[in-house]
């Protein structure tokens, strides 16, 4: 039986609201415009408080960003567990869009501010691209993999898991832009879709 730490779990509290008022404040202001002493303000916590959990809000900024996307790593790697057929996971994979927007509900400005940040920031560009490239090997590995059971076409699995990729990215801008977000989670998977049928094997 695992003992109680009061200390701990203040610790944790206390970085949870750290990020819960830091998600507030670069939704409503950006990240430029948004301080230490603003998440500060927003959270009821001391400076002090913060710089013990954070370096700086850029940290906090790679965080909750790292947090959106564990939610759809940790998806696809139960996906890939209860599926052996390949087209049939990457379908499945496919119908998770309209719940991702859903999640991402306040989140797409956040995530189109930090690329337009690490435009200019080569450090932070390479903390942005790296998750991506996570997801890019992901969806080549099991591509490659339907390629080998048959159930796919030969084809090539780098291009293919980038296209996908890039109809899944292409569609959350959309959503960022779009009067109706929540449409896009329809469209990315409505694109995906249309891809698959293209290198499915039929016979």
């Amino acid at each position: 039986m695992s003992e109680y730490h009061p200390k701990q779990e203040r610790a944790l509290q206390t970085r949870a609201a750290i990020l819960d008022a830091a998600q507030i404040c670069f939704a409503q202001n950006g990240f430029d415009a948004t301080g230490v002493a603003e998440i500060c303000q927003q959270a009821e916590l001391s400076k002090g408080a913060f710089y013990h959990h954070f370096p700086s809000k850029q940290a906090v900024y790679l965080k909750l960003l790292h947090q959106w996307l564990a939610d759809f790593d940790q998806g696809l790697i139960a996906l890939r567990e209860q599926v052996e057929d390949v087209p049939t996971a990457l379908r499945m994979l496919s119908t998770t869009f309209p719940s991702i927007f859903e999640i991402a509900e306040g989140q797409l400005p956040i995530l189109f501010d930090l690329w337009v940040k690490a435009s200019r920031d080569p450090e932070l560009w390479q903390a942005t691209i790296a998750p991506f490239e996570h997801y890019y090997q992901l969806i080549t590995e099991l591509i490659e993999e339907g390629v080998q059971q048959g159930s796919l076409v030969e084809t090539d699995a780098r291009k293919t898991a980038l296209i996908m990729i890039s109809l899944g990215v292409g569609a959350l801008l959309q959503g960022l832009l779009s009067a109706n977000p929540n449409e896009w989670g329809q469209v990315g998977q409505d694109g995906i879709d249309w891809l698959l049928k293209s290198i499915e094997r039929k016979d």
